[in-house]
């Protein structure tokens, strides 16, 4: 930690115009700082590099398809009533290469107009991160209810902005989150209906033969995997879930 934020100091004074090999034999002893002032803003963009790092799933729970459809398998879970089947790890798993497939050519499209020409020198960083945001707004403004947009836009005493471009993310990014719970709980309430008619059939039957100590969800759980197996349950998931997504 002493070193790490010393580091930071000797950058910082780098910056302002301290001679590094005054700052380097007070603060960093046993560590060489170039003398090249470009070497030093390298080292502040990596560290500016791996913060953002610190923060990515954040980004790719709030920018991303990953909220609505970790909820929905969460939902599917809930409803069988399996308890740990299938695991958590195996619902992220599936909840992150789902997101992969879905964003994918919104990832295509930041690689090819932002990434690259900056990896070729083609472009500043400014303006790398102005055409990232491009394709990443576009496609969390399809999913987003024009209410809930408006909810923070008037909230902030904002302009209602003419198109896509001039929606700040401040605002974006929560309205496009409390969208995407809207239209997962929407699809988990769905899920949950054929379930809840198989417990409350169940649960009828045992009390009219005055089974009344026995757990209804034991003889319910059986009825359920078979439903879900018939119906092929999985595959209809992912394929509702695959066409919510806007196009």
């Amino acid at each position: 930690m002493r070193y790490r934020t010393a580091l930071i100091i000797a950058i910082a004074a780098g910056m302002l115009g301290f001679e590094p090999a005054s700052v380097h034999a007070a603060l960093l002893p046993g560590i060489e700082l170039p003398e090249d002032p470009n070497s030093v803003s390298n080292s502040l963009t990596i560290i500016l590099l791996i913060t953002v790092l610190s923060i990515a799933p954040a980004i790719l729970i709030m920018m991303t398809s990953f909220t609505r459809i970790v909820i929905v398998l969460g939902f599917v879970r809930t409803a069988l009533a399996t308890n740990q089947t299938p695991p958590t790890q195996v619902l992220i798993g599936l909840a992150l290469f789902l997101s992969l497939f879905i964003m994918a050519p919104t990832l295509g499209e930041i690689n090819e107009q932002a990434l690259q020409p900056y990896f070729n020198e083609e472009i500043s960083q400014r303006e790398a991160f102005e055409r990232a945001q491009v394709p990443i707004k576009e496609f969390m403004a399809k999913q987003t209810r024009e209410k809930d947009l408006l909810l923070f836009l008037n909230y902030a005493k904002a302009e209602r902005p003419s198109s896509v471009q001039d929606i700040p993310l401040t605002a974006l990014i929560p309205a496009f989150a409390i969208s995407e719970l809207k239209t997962a709980f929407q699809m988990g309430f769905m899920i949950f209906i054929p379930f809840l008619i198989i417990d409350m059939v169940v649960a009828s039957v045992l009390m009219s033969m005055g089974m009344m100590m026995l757990p209804p969800v034991m003889i319910s759980l059986p009825f359920k995997i078979l439903l879900f197996i018939l119906v092929d349950g999985w595959h209809l998931v992912v394929q509702s879930l695959l066409s919510s997504f806007q196009t």
